[in-house]
């Protein structure tokens, strides 16, 4: 099975990136796996236009070397700050160049993922009220161009007060040795989740009903 995460931070440590890596670390000692660790920003794609839908576009290699690692990926890690109540540009922008594949060539409409899992890391200087009660829906666009390409959202982790102090950015979640565990078991619960998915080509039942919901509401949209 192969596992990719994308690391959507610019700088180094990361408090994404390294709850990313506990997150790996858990996967790789539930089950046997290939882990793929990239970090988005040391890909220079071009800024995503309509033009890019066309049969006239060239595509970068940068473009074509992040597609491939997309489309062999059994399962997808995406852990990214939250800045100004949303994620990085070139994660939004990956995310639209996405769109060349990851929706039918035809009308642009319909999801070709067929359910690849993915799962989110979010890290924010926030606390998790603030998240839960706004922050999490300026970042819904992300998990929902994710889900309009026929991926399976299976969840995901905020971690909150990611910053030393006010106007203080660094490494801190290295500190926090009981979040770090509940990462590195949701790790173990996402693997063992892509490899049942790889194998049966089933999900769970609860993504089953709410993909046909999702689906139906796609369907009654295009006809308004």
């Amino acid at each position: 099975m192969n596992i990719l995460v994308l690391v959507c931070s610019t700088n180094q440590p990361s408090n994404s990136e390294f709850l990313a890596d506990a997150f790996l670390k858990g996967a790789k000692d539930a089950c046997e796996c290939e882990v793929h660790k990239i970090r988005l920003i040391d890909f220079e794609l071009p800024q995503f236009t309509v033009e890019c839908y066309t049969n006239d576009c060239v595509f970068p290699k940068e473009y074509m070397e992040l597609r491939k690692k997309v489309e062999e990926a059994d399962g997808i890690l995406i852990a990214t700050p939250v800045w100004n109540f949303g994620v990085p540009a070139h994660l939004k922008n990956f995310i639209d160049w996405m769109g060349c594949f990851g929706l039918d060539s035809e009308t642009r409409t319909k999801g070709m993922l067929k359910g690849k899992p993915f799962y989110f890391i979010f890290t924010g200087g926030a606390p998790a009220a603030a998240w839960k009660g706004l922050m999490r829906f300026t970042t819904m666009f992300v998990r929902e161009g994710i889900r309009y390409y026929d991926g399976t959202i299976t969840g995901l982790f905020y971690e909150g007060h990611a910053t030393p102090g006010r106007g203080k950015f660094g490494l801190v979640v290295d500190q926090r040795e009981g979040r770090i565990a509940l990462v590195q078991k949701q790790g173990a619960w996402f693997a063992a989740f892509a490899d049942n998915y790889k194998r049966t080509g089933r999900l769970p039942l609860r993504h089953r009903v709410f993909e046909r919901v999702y689906k139906f509401g796609q369907r009654v949209a295009a006809k308004l």
